[in-house]
């Protein structure tokens, strides 16, 4: 397998361009495989396009990550930033396609009940590749119809893959019959192996197949302590779970956690910090000499 790591700057990133600039340089720099930018629409967090847009043009290799939020958007001016920023970077685009986060601020700011957001890629997804790849698009949907539609440029990666995250059932199917890889959150080892199987399974009812190193984790760690913030996260998504088991404590034990994952099959690995750093040139100093050993 090829071990890739990336670092998600999450809410914990820089919101000032010297800041933002200095870190994924630095990312680069090291040797780390990706930037992640997480989509989450009432935090602190930068606006995704806009972001690794502006990393694209400070950086030269760093391959550019996103979870992106699907819900409520629409699906023609989406493929477009997107394909312009995968061209534009020379084919650095990685994408994860997300429903969004459910909470108070979330869904107002959303504006699609829960229940309807997984429809929404199940819709969107075949739609973008086919804008991506179609000279004219026909297209009849619950949500957005089209007739001849053409989107130009295109990305360069051809194609441009688009993985899912989820661990619910339905999100597990959705992954097998739709998506070019997988990129859970809080899951263990053992439940990333279990959700692999019934992905690879889901993806054979359908008679497609999923690349095995296109599986892959997005994990936080902590240095002392696992935070507040994180402990309510885990409290709401994963009731009666020991945190310790999601959320490792310290380099050496988030170095043993990515080695059980890889153990079970999983290569590609997404790493953000719980507590956001006070430099982050310094924090991924720290993080490279702890586990860019094991990326191959």
């Amino acid at each position: 397998m090829k071990i890739r790591i990336g670092v998600g700057l999450g809410a914990a990133g820089a919101s000032d361009s010297d800041a933002f600039v200095q870190a994924v340089q630095h990312m680069e720099r090291r040797g780390f495989d990706s930037l992640w930018l997480s989509e989450v629409l009432t935090t602190g967090v930068i606006g995704t396009l806009a972001g690794l847009a502006y990393a694209a043009g400070v950086t030269r290799k760093l391959k550019l990550g996103t979870t992106i939020t699907v819900t409520s958007r629409n699906p023609v001016r989406m493929a477009k930033e997107l394909a312009t920023i995968d061209r534009l970077s020379n084919g650095r685009l990685l994408l994860v396609f997300v429903p969004g986060l459910s909470d108070r601020l979330e869904d107002q700011a959303l504006g699609v009940p829960v229940k309807e957001r997984g429809a929404w890629i199940d819709e969107v997804l075949p739609l973008v590749r086919r804008l991506w790849s179609e000279d004219e698009v026909r297209h009849e949907g619950p949500r957005f119809c089209y007739d001849g539609i053409s989107l130009f440029p295109r990305p360069l990666q051809d194609p441009l893959e688009v993985w899912l995250g989820g661990t619910a059932r339905s999100a597990l199917r959705r992954a097998g019959r739709l998506s070019d890889g997988w990129l859970p959150s809080l899951c263990t080892p053992e439940e990333a192996a279990a959700g692999r199987v019934a992905i690879e399974a889901a993806a054979s009812e359908v008679g497609r197949g999923i690349d095995p190193e296109h599986f892959g984790i997005s994990l936080a760690y902590a240095h002392s302590r696992i935070p507040q913030s994180q402990l309510t996260r885990i409290a709401k998504r994963r009731a009666g779970v020991d945190p310790s088991t999601l959320v490792p404590v310290g380099y050496d034990a988030l170095r043993d956690m990515l080695q059980r994952y890889i153990a079970v099959g999983f290569s590609k690995f997404v790493l953000r910090p719980a507590d956001p750093p006070t430099s982050w040139p310094a924090e991924l100093d720290l993080l490279a000499d702890a586990v860019l050993p094991l990326q191959t």
